[in-house]
């Protein structure tokens, strides 16, 4: 498989990411055990989570996510082949949030020990803080680098003037810099992303490492009809969210891709993303090994450029 460049960091890495907030949620510790495994199998190395994945769910704290990985990368001995990110910043219990460089420290330990591992490829800011100081979340990032706890940071949920003057501070003051940028990006949701980040990332040499790629399942034709929300847990706020006029002219023009490149509608919607030049990799998440062997399939879409035009029609972001 090919692999990309992540901005400057010097990863290489899939030019798709197994979102891993699914591990402990929606699949239990054997089911994740078989997605990890089929994922390095089909060529795949990039693998992202957090620490906070799952505390929505009833009866999780956080770290749900992570201890799984962290048995399977201990279970495997597997660690050397994989690209592992994950983040830190939200709110995992009582004073224990942001970006504060003894919370960085103390959530990096936390994270090592559920992992199982001495280090982590790409950490990541997973919210702005804007009440600690840019060059205190640097400088802390800047010591488990040197520790050689963390190989190289990233930013998730950052505006655009926040994570330029995150970068200019790293360039004043000689600290590392954000290398990724993870933001929300699909065929639904373009405006935020293409506006302002992109031309940044672009301009500054971040990887982009987009999550919610198929916008909650809404992307590979799950949800239809208001009817169809009760199909996943997700369903209710993915329908309330893209179950409007603009959102089935894009499935319709997925739907017509598809059938010109005998493929699904989803694999079509990764394939956009994959054909940006800014993007490096898509996150996607999947349930069972039948959706990841579509994920993976994906990869060896090639759209023309009539498809990409279709598809960048359908999903423009005015009167719809």
């Amino acid at each position: 498989m090919q692999l990309r460049s992540l901005g400057r960091s010097g990863l290489q890495v899939s030019p798709l990411c197994f979102g891993g907030n699914v591990f402990g949620w929606t699949v239990d510790e054997a089911a994740s055990f078989a997605l990890l495994d089929a994922w390095l199998d089909a060529g795949f190395n990039f693998i992202d989570t957090a620490d906070v994945y799952s505390a929505w769910a009833p009866g999780h704290v956080g770290g749900e996510s992570e201890t799984i990985i962290g048995k399977w990368l201990r279970a495997s001995g597997k660690r050397h082949r994989v690209v592992l990110a994950t983040k830190v910043g939200k709110p995992m219990g009582p004073d224990q949030k942001g970006l504060a460089p003894a919370y960085i420290r103390q959530a990096v330990e936390a994270s090592l020990r559920r992992l199982q591992t001495d280090y982590i490829d790409l950490y990541q800011s997973h919210d702005d803080d804007p009440g600690t100081p840019l060059e205190d979340t640097l400088g802390a990032f800047a010591g488990l680098i040197a520790a050689g706890k963390v190989r190289a940071i990233g930013a998730s949920n950052h505006s655009a003037p926040r994570l330029a003057q995150a970068l200019d501070v790293a360039e004043r003051l000689k600290l590392p810099r954000y290398e990724s940028l993870q933001p929300l990006y699909n065929l639904c949701d373009r405006k935020v992303y293409e506006e302002a980040l992109e031309p940044l990332c672009v301009q500054r040499g971040l990887g982009v490492i987009n999550f919610y790629a198929l916008a909650a399942g809404f992307l590979t034709g799950k949800y239809r009809s208001a009817q169809d929300a009760a199909k996943s847990a997700r369903g209710p706020n993915t329908t309330a969210k893209y179950l409007n006029p603009r959102g089935l002219r894009i499935l319709a023009a997925l739907d017509q891709a598809a059938a010109r490149h005998g493929a699904k509608p989803g694999q079509i919607a990764l394939a956009w993303q994959m054909a940006r030049p800014s993007v490096t990799a898509p996150i996607a998440s999947a349930t069972s090994l039948e959706q990841l062997g579509e994920l993976a399939a994906a990869v060896q879409l090639k759209l023309d450029g009539a498809t990409i035009a279709a598809l960048d029609a359908a999903s423009a972001e005015q009167g719809g």
